[in-house]
Order: structure tokens, then C-alpha cells, then sequence
């Protein structure tokens, strides 16, 4: 379905919805039957409400109805408080954000309406530092060369400045015309999308008349993002109010059900039973005592003969008086007492990161109990292992190895010779490294140039030129400016082939300045660029130095270059053009005409990058590992470098203590033979042998649909896995794969790539990181850095587990002995269903007598922090699956 934007157009008001944003649950007409509904979706409640209603029937209750009544009320009180208290507050932050003044510009006049008052086909002018209100399509910025800058950090996390670029039929209009303009937009339904948006656009005459533009991702200004480095730009507002992608994001999160509440359930329904059964047993005793010797106790006023239900009488009395065997205060009392867990860890200042002031923080407060149980914890390695600050280290450029003896290229002093010689292998691969990326720099007052990047690899690349003479000083959407040695060189940016994650490689096409020639810059993963490398080009060289860079923990990347001719370039480009107007299956267009292009790449060399473990992280998984978590890294990266990082930080044994077993193979029988080979040695293996298994994206997704109950099992035997070349699915496939085998899964990333294996775990910890916020904002617990995770679950997770479990055990062990004396009373009054207390006592009992213990229980700590750091072994599993 598309739906269609008349631009400065008021007939799109009646077809589409105004820009009034709404995120509250409830409205005032709806509030009590909506809250009461959903209170009275938990079986306890429905349980108390029966009890409830059938005290309300004088004959058979022996206590006043206000004894369940009465605490029934104030519970349901105080849960519908919190509900409306949120959903006022939410409230109010719809109403401030709806009543912001925006400027618009309709017939050529600007003027400031409410946010909620713009409508699709609106155009709105935006100033800098502006917040977004609505999805609009960029259609004029400030720069001359139409680009602008926005930080999306509310809408996806990252902190890096993002370039965005007004679509070409726009260029060149003054802002007059802006105002006037006319045309379409053809767009999508809304969706939630935030990174793709394929559209088109044309204008009507008398601005301009042309044929459809495509547009992107990158011609949108995302609502709740920021203005930034731009006096001014505008843009046709084509999604409003709850269907932008921001709105359509929202919504809330499955409720996680913990195991300590899955517990609670099931004794519940235990209990319930064997109340059933005691109502049951003692109802029919009742019964045969009244009739043999009831009625002929003159006191007790029996009837002759009674009605019909005289027989329910009794068993409902005893229903009563037991009904008090489950607890009514539970549910209130441990969301309380989650709640206080929740602020010890917000409060933890052992658990700040003093050098991003960033600290802990929980996000779901129902779950704490669980980080006490975690089985398996699944780790991202960049950003949450590692530091994620690129540090240019080595190079191989022409079967030439740079920094070798010095850890740092740009010391070596060959390279430095090598630059100011101004060798032509050593300039073509410094080109690459300046020109085929999203860098964008950014000039200071005082003359000074600073690289704003949307990867940090990239950042420490153009750094790394720069350091050797190859500065970047200027780079719009057309073109780029080049300073190296003292001389200028200008580049005309023509397309950029962007990265993804199928392809893994990136390349743009640009033309030189001076001469006119036509070049392709690409530069990727070395499986991604080396099989499209000239035929009878020697690469053995480079192969060896990924290889050795690899096993030094260097993430690398292949740079190559090729010459292309202008016939060949405008026929590409043509194709190019047509794929990216496609409505209907874009993406995968663009990637054929993509690959056709990148074909016969001279490969000009290597670079690796150094990405250091963050303090803390060996210390911190060793000491989890000695409490009997299991720890798996899964990484995008190598496998060689994916193997030195867990050789490094712990995560694996060396050989002579250890074995790694690698499940590879060139067809899918030989993957198949190596799992099962795995699995042999790790059943027939001695305990004290440290095993692991290391694996790559090929082969899991060929044993995911051949041999998935064989890998299941050699997940369950193992303590330790390897991963790498994973896709973010295949993340959330592994914590699936664990999960369904009843294992208890945390996840730990600090990107947006790491959001849906955080989604998918029990229990999702977000690292506040240099990848941004994405990964924080979407899991249940954000922390600083990854040696915090120690801290998180074996003081606080065990702390909260221990807590919860006693105040359970306490609630149900209190409520039967107060039940069993009544019961016992029973025997003493003829099993007449009278009861032994008065109603007072009972109310003041279900709503204080469980709550009144529990700061005490709270606050309890019957083995002390140091303790548990220094003997994790105290956190090891029973065969219950339980702590001892």
C-alpha cells in the first residue's frame, strides 16, 4: 500500500491524521473498567473477588465481607494509583509536546502553529538545535551544497552526528521558493522502519517539472530528532502524530515473567487444590455432623427441614474461613519489595562509571530476583568486552608490513618516508582511507578539524591519514576536498554504495578533480573484497597479514581501488538510478547493481585496527565462571581475532589446560560431521578438561535447519562458545536456541545490533557505550561498563533472589499455619464453619501482617558483599537448578 503527499496541499487534511501525539494507556471515560479488566486478568484476583462476593451472602459467612473487602479494595487501589499517576505523567509530557510552537510556511508566509496542528503535506522550517516534531522529507537546508546534520541519539541511541542530504530535484531553490513549492511524494504506509525509507518525489511546475526523484533514508528528518550544525533547513511533513517511525516504535514490552513468579503461580494452584480438597472433606463432615447431631442440639436452632442448597452451606463456610490459606498480600508486597531492589541498584555507587558519569540503572523492576538464577550469559564483544576507541596500529600496503617492529605505523619510519616520497601505492591506499566513508568534518573557530563518524572504525582511519598528510579538510553530498603534502586534490562524490550488514563492504564513486577519471573506492571485510579481486593479482601476502593480524586481536579491513570508464560508469549509473526509484524490493535491487560493479577490485592493502578490553573484563568472567555461569561471546568479527580476545579476557583456556573445538567445514555434511565430532568429545571428555566450541554464521545457520536438537545439546554441555561473522539474528536465534531448553539467558551488547539478542534473553543488559544508547534504552538493566555485570548479579542478583524467595516462603508458610489453627478450631465447634477470629483481626491481618516484616527482610544480608565476590562458588547450581 502507498499512500500519496500533495505538498503545501490542504486536501491531505482529510485524509490523514493531524500531528496530535498520544501515549497515555487510559482516558478518562475508560480508566476504571479498562483498569479493572486488566487487574482481573490474574487468577489471584479473580480468586478473592469469587471470596469476596460469596461473603456478601449472610447465610453462610462467618466473618464480616469487609474482611476481604476491605483489603481487596486497597489493593486494587493502590495498583489503579501507580496506573493513573504513570499515565498523568505521560499525560503531561503528550500535552508539552503537542503545544510546542513550530514554524510553517503555507503560500510563501511563515508562521509559528502548535506541533499538533501541522498536518501531512505541511512544509516546516526547522532552526538549529530545533527538536523534529513529524517525519518530514528534506527538501532545503542552510548549506549550499543541501546537506544538513542531525543527532538521532532520542530516536536510535547513537551519539554520532548523522548527514543528511535534500533529494536533487531540490537543488539550487531559493527559500522563497521553498515556500511555494508543489508536487508528490509516493511513500509508504507508515511503519516502524527507522532505517529505510523507499519513496519517490516530483514537482509540480511552475517551480520546477522532472522526472521522479528517489528518495531515502537520508533525505528524512526522523521526528524527536535534533537540528545540529545547520542555521536552517525545511522539509515536507509525510508522517504526523503516532504514525511517524518514532510513534510506531513505541508501545510497551511484554511483561517478563520471572522464575521466582512462575514458582509463586504454581504453588498457588497447588494450594488452591488442596484447599478444594479440605473444603470438600471438611463440608461433607460438617454435613454428616449437623444431621446425626446438629439438629438435636436445641442451641443451634437447625430447621427441620432447610432449602434446597442447605447442603453448600457448610463446604462454603469452610471455603471462607480457607480462603485466607492464599495470601491476598502477596502480589502487593514483593512488587514493593522488586521495587526497593530496583533502587539499590539505581543507587549503587560501586556501580557508577566516574569516567562517563553514567550510572546503573534498572529499568524493569519485576525481574531482579532473576539476575540471581542467570545459567548462560550471551556477550557482544565491541564496545561491551572491548573499549570500542579504534587505534590505528598496522598496515600492510604491497606485500609491505607497517608497524611490525614498533606496534605503531605511524611511527614506522618506511611509512613515513614512503609518504613524504610520495609513493603512488602508499597515496592511492591513504585515498581510500580518506574518501570511501560517512565521515564528516567538522572546522573550529580556530582552524582546527575534528571528525564526526557513524563508526568508530572509520573515525580512526580518517585520523590515521590525516596523521600521515592526508587530511580530509572539506566533504559535502557532491564533493570533497583533499590536502596531502601541501598540494589540494577535489574529488566529485558521484555514489555512494553503502554499507550493509549482507554485504559487508562499502564503496563510493568519485571523479578526479584534475584529470576527469572515473574511480571506484571500496573497502570491507576481507571475504567480501578478496573474491572480487583482479584475476591474477598476487594476494597471498595480504591473506598471510590478515591471518597474523588476526591472531594478534586486530580487527582488519581490505582497501581497494579500481579504474572505471565513463561509458561504463553512465551505463552502472543508469541502473543504479532505476534501482534506487523501486518501490518493490529496493534493497535487494541495489545489491545486484552493487555487485555488478564491484568486480575486479585491485587490492591495494590491509589495515588493522586495535580495539583494548575494558578494565575489569578478565577479572569479572573469570570470577562468573567460577560461579558456574556459563559465558558465550558472539561477534560480528573474525574468527582468529574473536579467539585471541577470549584467550585474552579469560573467556578460554589456553591448550594445555583447554580445548577448542571448531565446528567448520567447506559443505554442509562436513559442518554436519564436525557438530557431531564435537559432540562426541564433549560427552566422552574428563571434567577437569576445559572445552569449548567456536562456530561462524555459515555453519549455524546450516545446523539451525539440518541438526538443531545435536547443537542444542552441545550448547548444554558446554561452558564456553565462540561465535563470530553473526548477523544480529543469528544472536537472537543462539539466546532462542538456550531458552528453549530451559536455560535462563542474559544478554549484554552496547549497539543497536545487539538489541534484539537484549529483547530476546530473560534478562537484557545494555552497556551505556560509544555505539550510543540504542542498546541501554531497550534493556531490562543499563550499566557503565561490562566489570560492573559481576557486581550486578552476584551481590545484587543473589541479595534479591534470597529476599524474594523468603518473603514468599514466609507469606505462604504464615497463611497456612493461621489457616490449619482455624481449621483446627473447627473440630472443637462441630465443624459448623464458625470462625475463630474476629473480623478485625482478620482484615488488619491481610493487609498489615505480610507487609509489616518486610524492610527487615529487605534489608537482611546474611552473607556480606566481600564474602560473595571472593567465593563465588557460594552462587553454584544445585541439580534443582537453584543456588546453594
Amino acid at each position: 500500500m502507498k499512500r500519496f503527499v500533495y505538498i503545501n496541499d490542504e486536501s491531505c487534511r482529510d485524509f490523514y491524521r493531524d500531528n496530535r501525539i498520544s501515549n497515555t494507556k487510559y482516558t478518562f471515560w475508560n480508566f476504571i473498567p479498562k483498569n479493572l479488566c486488566e487487574q482481573f486478568r490474574r487468577f489471584m484476583n479473580q480468586y478473592f473477588l469469587l471470596i469476596a462476593c460469596l461473603q456478601l451472602w449472610s447465610t453462610i459467612t462467618p466473618v464480616s465481607p469487609a474482611t476481604t473487602w476491605g483489603p481487596l479494595a486497597i489493593i486494587f487501589i493502590v495498583s489503579a494509583s501507580k496506573e493513573a499517576w504513570d499515565d498523568y505523567n505521560r499525560y503531561l509530557s503528550d500535552k508539552k509536546a503537542n503545544e510546542r510552537r513550530i514554524w510553517v510556511v503555507k503560500d510563501g508566509i511563515r508562521r509559528q502553529v502548535k506541533a499538533q496542528e501541522i498536518h501531512v503535506g505541511n512544509i516546516v522550517w526547522l532552526h538549529e538545535n530545533d527538536e523534529i516534531p513529524c517525519d518530514l522529507v528534506l527538501i532545503g537546508t542552510s548549506d549550499p551544497q543541501g546537506i544538513c546534520y542531525v543527532e538521532t541519539a532520542a530516536l536510535d541511541g547513537e551519539t554520532d552526528l548523522k548527514t543528511r542530504i535534500i533529494p536533487s530535484i531540490c537543488a539550487n531553490l531559493s527559500p522563497e521558493q521553498l515556500g511555494k513549492i508543489k508536487g508528490v511524494a509516493e511513500c509508504p504506509n507508515p511503519d516502524n522502519d527507522i532505517r529505510r525509507f523507499d519513496a519517490n518525489m516530483r514537482l509540480f511546475p511552475p517551480i520546477i517539472d522532472n522526472e521522479k526523484c528517489p528518495l531515502t533514508i537520508n533525505n528524512t528528518l526522523l521526528q524527536s530528532c535534533y537540528l545540529r550544525y545547520t542555521e536552517w533547513a525545511c522539509g515536507v511533513a509525510i508522517y504526523t502524530g503516532n504514525e511517524t517511525k518514532s510513534g510506531m516504535s513505541r508501545g510497551t514490552a511484554e511483561p517478563k515473567l520471572t522464575a521466582a513468579d512462575s514458582v509463586i503461580d504454581k504453588l498457588t494452584v497447588a494450594i488452591f487444590v488442596f484447599q478444594i480438597v479440605v473444603v470438600l472433606v471438611l463440608g461433607f463432615a460438617g454435613n454428616i455432623w449437623k444431621d446425626s447431631h446438629g439438629r438435636k442440639q436445641w442451641y443451634l436452632m437447625y430447621p427441620p427441614k432447610g432449602p434446597w442448597y442447605e447442603f453448600l452451606v457448610i463446604p462454603l463456610r469452610f471455603e471462607l474461613l480457607c480462603s485466607i490459606m492464599i495470601p491476598i498480600s502477596i502480589k502487593v508486597t514483593l512488587d514493593l519489595a522488586k521495587g526497593v531492589y530496583a533502587k539499590f541498584i539505581d543507587c549503587d555507587d560501586q556501580m557508577f562509571d566516574w569516567e562517563t558519569s553514567t550510572p546503573a540503572h534498572s529499568a524493569n523492576t519485576a525481574i531482579s530476583e532473576d539476575l540471581g538464577q542467570v545459567e548462560y550469559i550471551l556477550s557482544d564483544k565491541t564496545g561491551t568486552l572491548t573499549e570500542n576507541r579504534m587505534i590505528f596500529r598496522r598496515c600492510c600496503i604491497s606485500d609491505r608490513l607497517y608497524g611490525d617492529n614498533n606496534g605503531d605505523a605511524l611511527k614506522d619510519v618506511r611509512l613515513l618516508n614512503a609518504v613524504s616520497s610520495n609513493d603512488p601505492d602508499v597515496v592511492k591506499f591513504l585515498m581510500v582511507m580518506t574518501l570511501c566513508n560517512t565521515v564528516v568534518p567538522i572546522k573550529s573557530d580556530d582552524g582546527t578539524i575534528s571528525y564526526k563518524a557513524q563508526s568508530q572504525d572509520e573515525e580512526a582511519l580518517v585520523n590515521a591519514a590525516s596523521n600521515l598528510n592526508m587530511v580530509l579538510t572539506s566533504k559535502d553530498s557532491r564533493s570533497a576536498e583533499i590536502s596531502f603534502n601541501g598540494s589540494k586534490f577535489y574529488y566529485e562524490l558521484l555514489d555512494v554504495l553503502e554499507f550493509t550488514s549482507d554485504r559487508k563492504r562499502m564503496s563510493v564513486v568519485v571523479k578526479e578533480g584534475g584529470s576527469g577519471k572515473f574511480l571506484l573506492l571500496s573497502k570491507g571485510a576481507d571475504e567480501a573484497i578478496f573474491p572480487r579481486s583482479c584475476p591474477g593479482q598476487e594476494i597471498k601476502t595480504y591473506l598471510e597479514a590478515v591471518e597474523m593480524y588476526s591472531h594478534l586481536g586486530l580487527r582488519t579491513l581490505c582497501l581497494g581501488w579500481r579504474d572505471l570508464e565513463e561509458g561504463e560508469y553512465m551505463e552502472w549509473s543508469k541502473k543504479f538510478q532505476d534501482a534506487s526509484c523501486s518501490l518493490d524490493n529496493r534493497e535487494n535491487k541495489i545489491a545486484e547493481v552493487c555487485h555488478s560493479l564491484e568486480q575486479d577490485i585491485h587490492i591495494l592493502g590491509i589495515t588493522a585496527i586495535e580495539d583494548r578490553l575494558q578494565d575489569g573484563v578478565p577479572e569479572t568472567i573469570k570470577l562468573l565462571r567460577n560461579a558456574g555461569i556459563n559465558v558465550w561471546m558472539l561477534t560480528g568479527d573474525k574468527q582468529n581475532t574473536a579467539i585471541q580476545i577470549g584467550l585474552l579476557c579469560n573467556l578460554i583456556t589456553p591448550e594445555s589446560n583447554g580445548q577448542l573445538l571448531s565446528i567448520n567445514g567447506k559443505t554442509e555434511d562436513d559442518i554436519l560431521r564436525s557438530l557431531d565430532r564435537a559432540l562426541v568429545i564433549m560427552k566422552t571428555a574428563p571434567e577437569r578438561k576445559d572445552l569449548a566450541f567456536v562456530l561462524d554464521g555459515c555453519a549455524l545457520e546450516i545446523i539451525l535447519k539440518r541438526s538443531l536438537e545435536s547443537f542444542t545439546r552441545l550448547a548444554m554441555l558446554s561452558r564456553t562458545a565462540i561465535c563470530c561473522r553473526m548477523t544480529p539474528l543469528q544472536k537472537a536465534q543462539l539466546v532462542g536456541v538456550l531458552k528453549s531448553s530451559g536455560s535462563l539467558t542474559l544478554a549484554i551488547g552496547d549497539g543497536g545490533n545487539d538489541v534484539r539478542m537484549i529483547q530476546e534473553a530473560n534478562i537484557g543488559v545494555g552497556i551505556s557505550g560509544r555505539e550510543g544508547l540504542q542498546a541501554a534504552r531497550a534493556a531490562d538493566y543499563s550499566i557503565g561498563k561490562f566489570k560492573f555485570l559481576k557486581r550486578l548479579i552476584l551481590v545484587h542478583g543473589r541479595y534479591s533472589y534470597n529476599r524474594t524467595a523468603f518473603i514468599s516462603q514466609y507469606s505462604f508458610y504464615k497463611s497456612l499455619l493461621i489457616c490449619f489453627i482455624q481449621i483446627l478450631f473447627s473440630f472443637s465447634s462441630g465443624l459448623s464453619g464458625t470462625s475463630l477470629f474476629n473480623s478485625i483481626s482478620l482484615m488488619a491481618y491481610n493487609v498489615f501482617y505480610t507487609s509489616l516484616p518486610v524492610m527487615t527482610i529487605i534489608f537482611d544480608k546474611d552473607i556480606s558483599e566481600t564474602t560473595v565476590l571472593q567465593y563465588p562458588q557460594i552462587l553454584l547450581y544445585s541439580q534443582a537448578g537453584r543456588y546453594k
